[in-house]
């Protein structure tokens, strides 16, 4: 099995967001539409930040079409642009196709063994989801 040196810091290259650009996503998710007052309120009941940086941080999410920016009735709300599995598919989509560009028999060593850390149970799931991708592209290409 391949090993990375101590001294390598790999583990924040697959993190699309940064922690408070999470911490608002998962919120958004949770709650649903809501005022940047209120997210600001929620989210400095566990770490300090500023409005104007939960406010700026919704601008720039809402730029980059993760949060739909709406009109209530005295202020903006926002809201997410997907829901969870949405972005956690979309991401995952454009993480292996990048990866897959390097290489692609590593992608798939490095998910098995990933999926086998976080879950063995799913590896199972896995097994039938390629076996039933197999059977769907053999159909087709009977056709």
């Amino acid at each position: 099995m391949f090993s990375m040196k101590a001294n390598a810091k790999f583990e924040s290259y697959g993190r699309l967001l940064g922690p408070l650009e999470q911490d608002i996503m998962e919120l958004l998710w949770d709650r649903g539409d809501s005022s940047g007052r209120e997210v600001h309120a929620s989210i400095a009941s566990s770490r300090q930040v500023a409005l104007t940086t939960v406010l700026t941080v919704l601008e720039r999410l809402a730029k980059k079409g993760l949060v739909k920016k709406v009109k209530g009735e005295s202020v903006f709300l926002f809201r997410p642009g997907y829901s969870r599995e949405e972005f956690a598919w979309a991401v995952s989509q454009d993480v292996f196709k990048g990866i897959m560009d390097i290489s692609s028999s590593g992608i798939c060593a490095s998910f098995v063994d990933a999926l086998a850390q976080a879950d063995p149970e799913e590896l199972e799931r896995l097994s039938a989801l390629i076996d039933s991708k197999k059977r769907e592209l053999r159909e087709k290409e009977g056709r």
